[in-house]
């Protein structure tokens, strides 16, 4: 699944490419990935003449804050007294990326949702899976009380919220390990199973550790690390080991540079010791049982 730094990479190449991006057209080939409205024909009516004014990302959700165009005349940039039209928010979940098209082709079979200018460039949603969701939120109600996972999200890992002070406080007498709290997106959003195992391998704690374990000094390195990692892979446009893309179409590249992540059985790069995977709350864990304590 998509990670926030994947999600932050997708969110910095719409916001790059879909300059004054005007929706004329909306097909939806899959109706399960609309969520929000239930009729698929309010969703296409609600976006028409809506320009994908800005886009914003909160955990792994992007959220578009739509203008309606009225003047087909309109000149850019744009004039400050554009009515909002709500917003269209998107969670990829485990396959879903979009691809910028300007010279039309045929659509794959995954393809689920197509949004056209009055150009025929086309922002087509692809998802192999069909477990993305889409919502068009019209102006006048909040996508954080209609979107439940959305409206219980924790701080985002950059905010001045996350802190060691945030940390020691949300995990004091939890038995859980500290895994399964940095996967918990109502504690921290955005982390996913990628960053949880490197960001504590920086740190040097053990994935097992019960969270209430962990010490103050040991909770400053785990933030720095996880801000660390967040930000490498960020600047290396994600990490793609199986769908992820690009707007471009592009794979990520942090892949190249995990440091456990799907590497069990090879060495550690710092001790040389053999990296190991076992499950933990059903997710596949990677460390070094020598560097991380």
């Amino acid at each position: 699944m998509p990670e926030l730094p994947e999600v932050e990479t997708v969110r910095r190449g719409l916001e790059q490419k879909l300059n004054n991006f005007i929706i004329k057209k909306v097909e939806v080939c899959r109706e399960s990935n609309v969520a929000f409205p239930s009729n698929k024909e309010e969703f296409i009516k609600g976006l028409h003449n809506s320009l994908l004014y800005k886009w914003n990302r909160r955990g792994k959700y992007l959220i578009a804050e739509l203008k309606k165009i009225q003047n087909e005349n309109i000149q850019f940039p744009l004039e400050k007294s554009l009515k909002n039209n709500g917003f269209l928010v998107v969670h990829l979940r485990m396959t879903g990326y979009f691809k910028f098209i300007d010279n039309y082709t045929q659509p794959c079979k995954h393809t689920r949702i197509r949004f056209f200018d009055k150009k025929n460039n086309e922002l087509r949603y692809i998802d192999l899976r069909s477990f993305g969701q889409m919502w068009w939120i019209k102006e006048g109600l909040s996508p954080y009380k209609i979107i439940k996972g959305l409206g219980s999200l924790g701080p985002e890992p950059f905010s001045k919220d996350f802190d060691a002070n945030y940390l020691k406080k949300v995990i004091y007498k939890r038995t859980k390990s500290i895994k399964a709290i940095l996967l918990d997106q109502t504690i921290v959003a955005g982390i996913g199973n990628i960053y949880a195992d490197e960001s504590l391998y920086s740190a040097g704690i053990s994935p097992f550790r019960e969270a209430k374990t962990i010490k103050k000094n040991e909770l400053i390195n785990l933030k720095e690390s996880i801000v660390d990692v967040l930000k490498k892979s960020i600047g290396s446009g994600g990490t793609t080991f199986s769908d992820f893309r690009d707007l471009e179409g592009e794979n990520g590249n942090f892949g190249l540079q995990t440091n456990v992540y799907r590497r069990t059985g090879k060495e550690c790069r710092k001790c040389k010791n053999l990296i190991e995977k076992q499950k933990i709350s059903g997710r596949s864990t990677h460390w070094c049982p020598n560097c991380q304590k």
